[in-house]
């Protein structure tokens, strides 16, 4: 870090494109296909392609992982136009994957026992030589990246991992470290004397602010920006463990949802769809400005100097001093925030962020996107009506992100509209005393729900959940 002083019944479609692809799928920024040709070494066109099929197989990947359910053994990008590869335990598989337009592979370990397996490894404090570990799914196996083997084995075992067969072992000669010079897009500067990089610009409820780096500060540092005007104050943080903070703004400062790229323009964040293991990423950072790569590891656990912080990406981007706290982006979908990293961008280097939808769900936020719509005007003729809007597999709660209280037994009825394209779910929920607990649900793979719910007097509030996709949303209800 660095601060400075089966697939049965589901369709996805061709999840696979030829070179000069003809896809319904938005043109891409240019500054992200000239940046991902410089980096990767490949062409125009092979950068078009990737870009169209990693778009539609983030897109794909809750469906894949929920429909093979316990066979799902992970999935990922192959070739320099990303064909997607679906891993499963059975191979009774195979062939429904092979016509759904990706590539089947069969392994002997689900991603669920790999995750097991991770999380063991994460219960146990490891040694300095130990730099970072990762589910692997190209591999099937839980990666150690380490410069000593010999402890790293030595690690492994007094953790009693049950199934330590399923860790595999890579040499590095990286040691990650707080990136505390980092900018995603603008600089901003702390109270304390750090410079560090704005992430993504996000609302809580309807107060402005934008995301960074946890470690360059505390709850109740202020900011001033690029132009030392002041900014705003740290409202949320949290480091070591995770590595994310929210910056409330003041009114001098308003966001229009895009990415600086440098000479290579401003990048528009329209949403923030997960992208898979070697797929297709760029990071802005005022330091070394804009760089692209791939995505080598997901829900990465590092060792920093710190305490190990979970949950983290790691890339092959690279990074320098100066660049913490700064935006990740795969084509136009907001991954998350610079970490921290290793190396340079002279001879290359190992980067790690800190995924965005963690922090949106830790914090109440809501993504800014550019262009973002009005919320559907669906949901006609209920006594009250809610409006937000979310990112993929992100939640808010209503009314207003609270609760309300009926105080006669009655029906509670709600409508939900959703934006089309997603599939947006609605919950009931009540508090028994000690804590919320469903009581009624509406979860078609629809953006649009209605639910119907006969209860006795209490406290109620509705969760609506983006399952997948994102967008604005509006809420009718009426209580007893």
């Amino acid at each position: 870090m660095l601060r400075t002083p089966a697939l049965i019944g589901i369709t996805i479609g061709a999840l696979l494109v030829t070179a000069t692809p003809a896809v319904a799928t938005a043109k891409p920024p240019s500054g992200v296909v000239d940046a991902l040709q410089r980096d990767l070494g490949i062409t125009k066109d092979q950068a078009i392609s990737r870009l169209a099929n990693e778009a539609r197989g983030n897109a794909a990947a809750p469906g894949l992982s929920k429909q093979l359910g316990d066979r799902y053994a992970g999935i990922w990008y192959e070739g320099a136009e990303s064909a997607l590869v679906v891993a499963s335990t059975s191979a009774a598989d195979t062939a429904s994957i092979t016509r759904a337009g990706a590539r089947a592979r069969v392994v002997p370990r689900s991603f669920a026992q790999l995750t097991t397996v991770k999380e063991g490894l994460d219960r146990t404090a490891p040694p300095a030589s130990v730099h970072s570990w990762a589910v692997s799914p190209q591999s099937n196996s839980v990666v150690v990246l380490t410069s000593d083997e010999q402890a790293a084995r030595a690690w492994v075992a007094a953790g009693g991992i049950a199934d330590a067969a399923a860790v595999t072992f890579e040499p590095s000669s990286e040691r990650p470290r707080p990136l505390y010079d980092i900018r995603g897009g603008d600089a901003y500067y702390t109270s304390d004397g750090y410079r560090c990089s704005i992430g993504f610009a996000a609302r809580r409820g309807t107060q402005l602010g934008f995301t960074t780096a946890g470690h360059c500060g505390t709850t109740g540092i202020t900011t001033t920006g690029y132009n030392r005007v002041a900014q705003g104050t740290f409202q949320l943080s949290s480091f070591p463990g995770n590595d994310y903070a929210w910056v409330a703004t003041n009114t001098n400062w308003t966001a229009p949802g895009v990415v600086n790229a440098y000479t290579s323009g401003t990048v528009p964040v329209r949403g923030s769809a997960v992208t898979q293991p070697q797929g297709s990423v760029c990071r802005s950072g005022s330091t070394t400005q804009w760089h692209c790569g791939v995505v080598q590891a997901l829900n990465s656990t590092v060792n920093y100097p710190e305490g190990t912080v979970s949950g983290l990406t790691r890339t092959n981007v690279c990074a320098e001093g100066g660049d913490s706290g700064g935006s990740f982006i795969s084509g136009d979908q907001a991954q998350g925030m610079t970490s921290g990293g290793s190396g340079n961008c002279t001879s290359g280097g190992t980067t790690y962020f800190q995924p965005i939808g963690e922090a949106l769900s830790a914090g109440g936020l809501t993504l800014v996107t550019s262009g973002t719509e009005p919320p559907p005007t669906g949901c006609q003729g209920y006594e009250e009506t809610y409006t937000g809007s979310l990112t993929s597999n992100q939640s808010a709660y209503q009314p207003n992100g609270s609760y309300y209280q009926a105080t006669v037994s009655g029906p509670h009825t709600a409508c939900l509209d959703g934006p089309n394209g997603t599939d947006f779910d609605l919950y009931l929920q009540k508090w028994n005393g000690s804590s919320w607990a469903v009581v009624a649900s509406a979860t078609t793979p629809d953006p649009d729900e209605t639910l119907t719910y006969n209860g006795t007097s209490g406290y109620y509030r509705y969760r609506v959940h983006a399952y997948t996709g994102s967008g604005s949303y509006t809420l009718g209800l009426n209580r007893p």
